[in-house]
């Protein structure tokens, strides 16, 4: 016999945790339809060369990668940016621009499992293509806040901050030459602290101690967004790049301000630089203030030269990616899952096989009422099918035997209270039992 086990980093979902997964994707769909972005989809495999040298020496690692039965050199997409970014060359002409785009669909990553992560996981991402203005920036901003409410969470913090003041400050510390290393170094500051974040900076980036200190000093800066606004000039040199990056965070904050994220979910952090090497502005991390241990689960940022590998035309971004099972694994510790197997509320129990028919016609009213329901497959005694109902998490039972169908009544269950109610039906008047489920299941959401 073979045992049956999963690959490490790879896992099965149960349809207690894949019916609130679907459900997410749902919401996501919903929510970036609503701001016009349109869906797409790309191949799993791309060719080798489309992938390597765009995210980090890290994300190359992680690379599945292998020689297809053409012989040509392929790997699995590691996320949805890269190839979007050769999707855009390929067919901006057809699209024009602005392009906007949702993509949600798994990508994979061969690195070290641990919470929430896995090497194989899905991304719902959302991209603005072809233009440089700050509108898009203030947009994404804007649908990470939707997003996030329209999923259920209130506490949340969505840090922004901008690449360019980073690299105008590099600049002014005469290490633009070090910049990726830096800014890599920069990104582990929340994870291994202060010390090692130099440390690692003076090995790995070649840099002076001095010149670490300064950089810290920018990224340790906190507090208010005005404070922090008015510190920047001074920290970063105040060139007029400086300037203008410095501006261009500015007009994020107050944008999105106005376009309704509330002041307390938006924060202003210069230290945070996102690792993956394509992003050149504005940059997001999204963190939930009642678990910020599972790390950021909404990130994304403007990328103005990725598709100059692959176009001669200019083709700047900007995007966000929702990590759908780093968010999943949240709400489960934060208990926000409801605990059903069936994506269905109504269970019709089936205990009397001569009025098999007469079951299968009330299902069909139901559905058509827009009542998700399922039949029992088993005449079975009715305690089997009322355990098989309350083990599944659905909310409604629906009981008929013989004396029912000659009285014309349904019994209904509300599972949840035990409670048990008689209800007129007859298959050509369903009306009074389908409007007394629809306020059931309506009171049970309250």
């Amino acid at each position: 016999m073979i045992k049956p086990r999963t690959l490490n980093g790879f896992r099965d979902y149960l349809p207690a945790v894949m019916i609130p997964r679907e459900r997410l994707m749902e919401t996501a769909r919903g929510v970036f339809r609503s701001y016009g972005f349109a869906p797409i989809d790309t191949p799993t495999l791309e060719y080798l060369e489309i992938l390597t040298g765009k995210g980090s020496d890290e994300t190359d690692r992680q690379i599945y990668r292998f020689e297809d039965n053409g012989g040509r050199a392929v790997g699995m997409r590691f996320d949805l940016t890269v190839p979007l970014a050769r999707f855009a060359a390929q067919h901006i002409n057809q699209l024009g621009t602005p392009f906007k785009r949702y993509h949600i669909a798994p990508v994979w990553r061969g690195e070290r499992p641990q919470a929430g992560r896995y090497r194989e996981f899905v991304q719902c991402d959302f991209d603005t293509i072809g233009t440089r203005n700050v509108m898009a920036d203030i947009e994404t901003v804007a649908v990470i806040n939707r997003l996030l409410s329209s999923i259920g969470f209130d506490a949340f913090t969505i840090s922004v901050n901008n690449r360019a003041v980073l690299t105008e400050l590099l600049r002014h510390l005469d290490l633009a030459d070090q910049s990726v290393a830096v800014l890599r170094c920069l990104d582990k500051l929340g994870k291994i602290g202060r010390e090692k974040v130099a440390a690692e900076m003076c090995e790995v980036a070649d840099v002076t101690a001095a010149q670490a200190d300064k950089v810290l000093q920018l990224a340790e800066l906190d507090g208010e967004a005005e404070s922090i606004f008015e510190a920047l000039p001074a920290i970063t040199g105040g060139n007029d790049e400086a300037l203008l990056a410095i501006d261009r965070l500015k007009d994020v904050f107050t944008g999105a301000l106005a376009a309704g994220v509330p002041r307390g979910r938006i924060k202003i952090d210069v230290s945070i630089a996102r690792g993956l090497d394509y992003y050149t502005g504005v940059i997001f991390e999204t963190t939930l203030n009642d678990l910020p241990s599972i790390g950021s689960i909404c990130s994304g940022g403007r990328y103005d030269n990725l598709a100059g590998l692959y176009t001669k035309q200019e083709l700047p971004g900007i995007g966000a990616s929702l990590g759908l099972d780093r968010l999943l694994a949240a709400m489960e510790s934060l208990r926000m899952l409801p605990d059903a197997a069936t994506p269905a509320p109504v269970l019709i129990a089936y205990f009397d096989a001569d009025h098999r028919d007469n079951y299968l016609r009330l299902s069909a009213h139901l559905r058509e009422a827009g009542i998700a329901n399922e039949v029992f497959p088993d005449p079975k005694k009715l305690s089997v099918q009322l355990k098989y109902a309350d083990s599944h998490g659905f909310r409604v039972a629906l009981i008929a035997g013989g004396n029912e169908w000659g009285a014309g009544t349904v019994q209904v269950k509300t599972l949840a209270t035990k409670e048990s109610t008689e209800v007129a039906y007859c298959h050509e008047r369903p009306e009074e039992l389908t409007s007394c489920l629809h306020r059931i299941l309506a009171e049970e959401l309250q």
